[in-house]
């Protein structure tokens, strides 16, 4: 004979097969500690971009002879200005044009950046005798440059010089590399459950 079946006990049914469920859900992050999470993903993203750029400048300048140059005085602007880093790439004489702008490496003084104003041949099929001036100056430099190559200026970032020759600062390099390491370690320290989570598959 079978139990007549009333309201409370259907409840009671109810009740007993939503428990479990109930039971299982698991606990709602905490808010802080999700954008915490979000904040170091992040910071890994730009850390690893910086380390794809400098591998990548690292190729190229093997590779293809592109380098960086900072500009230090305005002779060259305002196409150039102080402050300003470019990239250049070695290139033989040969293939030097009136306008292009082109660094030129001097024999115990440092390289000089202008713009070429006028090409003569030189002593060698390879050799070639340059002009050059700077932008914001009213006349050619005072002697002609006797060249098999230089680096040609590709394209220039204003304002950025003064970070890059940071970079090169040990304790500026040593912060980075302290800071990057802690970021490492912390975005991969394994992580106790949450409360709520325990037992849960």
């Amino acid at each position: 004979m079978s139990t007549p079946t009333t309201r409370r006990s259907l409840r009671e049914r109810m009740d007993a097969d939503a428990a479990p469920a109930t039971a299982s859900a698991p606990a709602m992050p905490r808010r802080g500690r999700g954008i915490g999470r979000m904040l170091g993903d992040v910071l890994l993203w730009i850390a690893a971009l910086g380390g794809v750029v400098c591998i990548v400048l690292v190729i190229l300048a093997f590779t293809a002879h592109i380098t960086l140059i900072m500009f230090s005085t305005g002779s060259m602007s305002p196409t150039i200005p102080a402050g300003s880093v470019a990239v250049v790439q070695r290139v033989p004489a040969a293939e030097v044009e009136v306008g292009d702008v082109v660094t030129v490496d001097r024999a115990g003084e440092l390289p000089i950046t202008h713009r070429v104003t006028s090409i003569s041949g030189g002593e060698s099929s390879a050799e070639r005798v340059i002009t050059m001036r700077g932008d914001a100056n009213a006349a050619d430099d005072p002697f002609p440059y006797s060249v098999t190559s230089v680096r040609i200026v590709l394209f220039s970032v204003p304002g950025i010089a003064t970070v890059i020759a940071g970079m090169g600062n040990p304790l500026v390099l040593g912060g980075l590399t302290a800071a990057a390491t802690v970021l490492v370690v912390w975005a991969f320290w394994p992580r106790s459950p949450r409360r709520g989570e325990a037992g849960v598959t």
